[in-house]
């Protein structure tokens, strides 16, 4: 726990709340340190990563109250920094899902798209407003948006700063489900204690070779699949889930 992402641990589930009310949750070093400290060492028995934010907002981008003046090596290096965290999220091993409200602006889009699963309520607004600053994206967002809406329609949401809704976010793919006022949390709770029921190494297996896959030629990917579908398909995890969908009986994976 620190002072700006206070965690709350449910069974399986661990639930992170980013905590900076006053700047509607904006990303600081502090913050993507706390975050990247859960990821790379997350508590013995946690299964599955809910990340919300306070106050109604999921992350508003980068903190540019606290921006610092860099040159080209230093921005660089600050940049890779995201990148390092935001790809500790979406392959630690951990499924992470994501409960959004308000604004899920520049640097909490980054955030949201390196989890596996992301839920909006109506108030979500989804924008990528770094041109109107001057600036580019900096923390993945040119691959893991870029991917997700297609170069064409990033483009056009950065040189206009067009902000998409929950909606259209879900018709996007910036968002899988699109919920109601105050629903979010039920939902990501209610979908984190079903993924924390599969068993871990195919919930592993999932995040770490579907994302890879996606980048390779299609010989290679299907290769990677036979060796995925090899190592889950031969562990212990499978025979049991054999065992209990022919006893007729939910699965007690490890």
């Amino acid at each position: 726990m620190s002072d700006v992402l206070k965690i709350d641990i449910d069974g399986p589930i661990a639930v992170l709340t980013m905590y900076r009310p006053d700047k509607r949750n904006a990303m600081n070093d502090t913050l993507l340190a706390a975050l990247d400290a859960f990821f790379s060492n997350p508590p013995e028995g946690v299964k599955v990563v809910v990340l919300t934010g306070t106050h109604g907002h999921f992350c508003s981008g980068l903190d540019l109250s606290e921006h610092v003046a860099r040159n080209a090596e230093g921005t660089l290096r600050h940049s890779r920094n995201w990148h390092a965290v935001m790809d500790r999220i979406q392959f630690s091993g951990l499924p992470a899902v994501s409960a959004m409200t308000g604004a899920v602006i520049g640097g909490g889009l980054e955030l949201a798209t390196s989890t596996h699963v992301r839920i909006a309520e109506p108030s979500v607004i989804f924008q990528l407003p770094e041109g109107r600053r001057g600036i580019y994206v900096g923390g993945g967002a040119s691959v893991r948006v870029g991917r997700i809406l297609g170069p064409d329609r990033m483009t056009e949401m950065m040189l206009t700063g067009r902000k998409y809704g929950a909606e259209d976010g879900e018709r996007l793919g910036l968002c899988h489900y699109s919920v109601g006022e105050g629903e979010a949390m039920a939902l990501a709770m209610d979908l984190a204690g079903k993924i924390a029921r599969n068993a871990s190494l195919s919930n592993y297996i999932m995040i770490h070779a579907i994302a890879r896959i996606g980048d390779m030629s299609r010989a290679d990917g299907l290769f990677t699949e036979s060796l995925s579908a090899a190592i889950a398909q031969t562990s212990a995890d499978a025979e049991e889930g054999l065992r209990a969908f022919l006893e007729k009986r939910a699965p007690e994976f490890r």
